[in-house]
C-alpha cells in the first residue's frame, strides 16, 4: 500500500517502517550518512549511477514533516555567501530631471557591466529604484546599463528561464525532454528599470527593441550559445506592459500563481501575465529539438 510519493517514487508503510529501523540502528549517523546508506539499500541512483543522495534526504525531511520518522539533530549547515549577502549600497548620481524627446536623447549606449567595474552602479540603482530591490541572479545572466548624454537612464537584466511556465511551454508545444534540453536557449528579463528622473516618451519600447537586436549575440559571447526566445512576467496589479507591448512582445497567457514549492493547487502570490518575443522564426523548431 502506497503511503506516500515523493519525487515519482512510491513510498508504502513497510518503506517507513524499514527508514525507522535504520534510524535507530545507527543512532550516531548525520542526515548525510543515512540517507547514503539508505540509497545503497534502494539502489536508488540516478542514469550516470551516482547516489540519489540529495533527492533521498529531501525525502527524509518530508518524512520527519509528516511525523512518520525522527530524524538526527542537523549537524553541518553548508555555508551560503548568498544568504547574507550585503545589500547594494546607494551610490551618488545626478538625479536631475532628464525630459527630452527620444530623437534627440540619440544616441543611446547599451553597456554590458556583469563583472565590470560598473556593476555595483547596477546594482545600487536596482536595490534603490526597482520596486523589488536588487537580487543576485544564479547561472546565466547578463546586466546592461543605458546610457544617454553621459548619464544612466535604464538598467535591464536577463538570466536563465524557469523551467516551468506553463503558457510559454504551451506557446513553444515542446516535449519534456526538448524543455530539459533546450531552456538554455530562453532568456527570462527579470529587471527593467526606466530610472525614475527620466521622462522620455517611448524610450522603454525603444530600449526592449534595442535588446532583443543584440542579445542573443552577447549571451553567444558570454556562454558560448545563442538566445532562441525571450519571456518576462507583468504584475497586472501594479503595470500594464504598455512598453513591451509596444515592442512586439506576445502575450502568452498567465502564471497559475503557486511558487515552484507550492504543494497545493491554491495560488500563493499574484499571478502574472507571461509576455513572450520569439528572436526567431524558426524558434518552434530549434527548441522542439529533443536530440
Amino acid at each position: 500500500m502506497v503511503a506516500f510519493k515523493y519525487r515519482g517514487r512510491e513510498i508504502s508503510q513497510e518503506d517507513v517502517l524499514y527508514i525507522r529501523a535504520l534510524v535507530e540502528r545507527h543512532p550516531h549517523d548525520s542526515r548525510r550518512m543515512l540517507s547514503t546508506k539508505l540509497c545503497e539499500a534502494w539502489q536508488w541512483r540516478q542514469t550516470n549511477g551516482a547516489l540519489r543522495d540529495m533527492v533521498c534526504r529531501g525525502m527524509l525531511l518530508m518524512l520527519e514533516r509528516a511525523g512518520q520518522i525522527t530524524l538526527p539533530p542537523v549537524s553541518y549547515v553548508r555555508h551560503n555567501p548568498l544568504a547574507k549577502r550585503t545589500r547594494p549600497l546607494p551610490t551618488q548620481i545626478d538625479t536631475t530631471l532628464m525630459e527630452d524627446r527620444l530623437r534627440t536623447l540619440q544616441p543611446l549606449e547599451f553597456e554590458p557591466v556583469r563583472r565590470t567595474a560598473q556593476e555595483p552602479l547596477f546594482n545600487s540603482l536596482m536595490e534603490e529604484y526597482h520596486y523589488l530591490g536588487y537580487e543576485q541572479p544564479v547561472g546565466e545572466h547578463l546586466k546592461y546599463l543605458v546610457w544617454a548624454q553621459g548619464r544612466p537612464v535604464a538598467c535591464v537584466a536577463w538570466s536563465s528561464a524557469p523551467r516551468h511556465i506553463g503558457a510559454r511551454d504551451r506557446y513553444i508545444g515542446w516535449s519534456a525532454e526538448a524543455r530539459r534540453r533546450n531552456i538554455r536557449f530562453i532568456a527570462y528579463n527579470t529587471r527593467f528599470l526606466i530610472l525614475p528622473w527620466v521622462r522620455v516618451a517611448h524610450l522603454a519600447s525603444h530600449i526592449l527593441g534595442r535588446m532583443v537586436a543584440r542579445i542573443s549575440e552577447d549571451w553567444q559571447r558570454i556562454y558560448g550559445h545563442p538566445i532562441y526566445f525571450l519571456e518576462t512576467f507583468v504584475d497586472p496589479e501594479r503595470f500594464r506592459g504598455t512598453c513591451y507591448r509596444a515592442a512586439n512582445w506576445i502575450f502568452l497567457g498567465k502564471t497559475t500563481g503557486r511558487g515552484k514549492q507550492s504543494n497545493s493547487y491554491v495560488p500563493n502570490r499574484s499571478i502574472k501575465e507571461v509576455l513572450g518575443y520569439p528572436l526567431t522564426k524558426r524558434f518552434r523548431e530549434l527548441l522542439a529539438e529533443a536530440g
